[in-house]
């Protein structure tokens, strides 16, 4: 069944930004037991862009939104609402109202939504859902994230993955709606595959009293569990969002998905008959930017012409919670 529709929305600018340092795996295999061969061989990735010390996630996801309303010539003070999809904030209570106060968006509401590398898809979907009630009609939705912050960087396994950057979209009331189909999912049953987890000591108050007092912890991630779920997984739900579009997977001209391994890409493009020119992969320079690689992605292939007004793009999105989604949209 087609999902029912009331307004549309558009999708009428990309943005991205990422750190000016890039940690080659040449570099990295000076800090920890690996080499550039053994990263690329497992997963596509050739260097990593970081985050500086002093270095604002908020700035970034800011940049990044910036050059989205730039592309859609759409003024700051007219944006309704800004969500930001992030899983490594400046401040844990929250950094969408620091974007907002950067960006000078002074109407706007904004608010944080963590649901880690599915994140900007589940945040494109939620905003879908205000813009299609009719509450807000300019949107700005950002994903961004600092992963090397919770990265361990002894630990090989996952050192070598991750990489930190920003990617946005503007969405505009419209009479046609672009956004055709989507299928989101959660599983807490399968938390412990990919965390970053809290952990705390007891600290005495009163007789009998204590609270926690603690930080989290380094990423940590069974690498061939995350694997074989999103093999799996990532099809399906790109499948049954292009059942609610109506669509089958020959009428996608462009798979953008989420960037953690260049195998999953293959994977998941070989059971859908994709061909390997029309997948978006830009994971060699950055690595798993999280909750920004997909906007990210997108906003560079926009950029250099490859995805042109009226393409239809399948995204997806998977990682920690463990959470995954499907979006399908016409660009433009």
């Amino acid at each position: 069944m087609v999902q029912q529709r009331q307004a549309g929305i558009a999708l009428v600018g990309s943005g991205s930004a990422r750190p000016t340092v890039a940690l080659t795996n040449e570099e990295l295999s000076q800090v920890v037991d690996t080499s550039d061969e053994w990263i690329r061989t497992r997963t596509g990735i050739q260097q990593r862009c970081l985050l500086p010390a002093g270095g604002s996630l908020a700035e970034l996801a800011a940049t990044a939104g910036r050059a989205a309303l730039e592309m859609a010539a759409v003024e700051a003070t007219t944006v309704d609402l800004i969500i930001l999809a992030t899983s490594t904030p400046d401040d844990l209570f929250g950094s969408a109202a620091q974007v907002q106060a950067q960006l000078g968006a002074t109407r706007a509401v904004a608010f944080d939504l963590t649901a880690a590398c599915s994140g900007f898809v589940f945040a494109l979907v939620t905003a879908a859902q205000f813009m299609r009630n009719g509450v807000y009609k300019t949107v700005l939705v950002i994903g961004a994230d600092a992963l090397s912050r919770w990265t361990d960087w002894t630990d090989r396994r996952t050192c070598v993955l991750f990489g930190d950057g920003a990617g946005a979209v503007v969405l505009q009331a419209s009479d046609r709606d672009r956004l055709l189909g989507f299928e989101l999912h959660s599983n807490g049953a399968l938390n412990g595959c990919l965390n970053l987890p809290y952990e705390a000591q007891a600290e005495p108050l009163a007789a009998g009293k204590t609270v926690q007092k603690g930080t989290y912890q380094p990423i940590t991630m069974n690498g061939k569990e995350v694997y074989r779920f999103a093999v799996k997984r990532v099809p399906e739900v790109i499948e049954k969002a292009l059942f609610h579009a109506d669509l089958t997977a020959a009428d996608i001209q462009w798979l953008v998905l989420h960037q953690a391994n260049q195998r999953i890409l293959d994977a998941v493009a070989d059971r859908l008959k994709v061909p390997s020119e029309r997948v978006v992969s830009n994971m060699a320079r950055y690595g798993n930017t999280s909750a920004a690689s997909i906007p990210l992605a997108l906003d560079e292939a926009v950029r250099d012409n490859r995805i042109q007004p009226g393409d239809i793009v399948a995204s997806s999105g998977f990682g920690a919670g463990l959470t995954w989604g499907a979006a399908i949209f016409e660009w433009g």
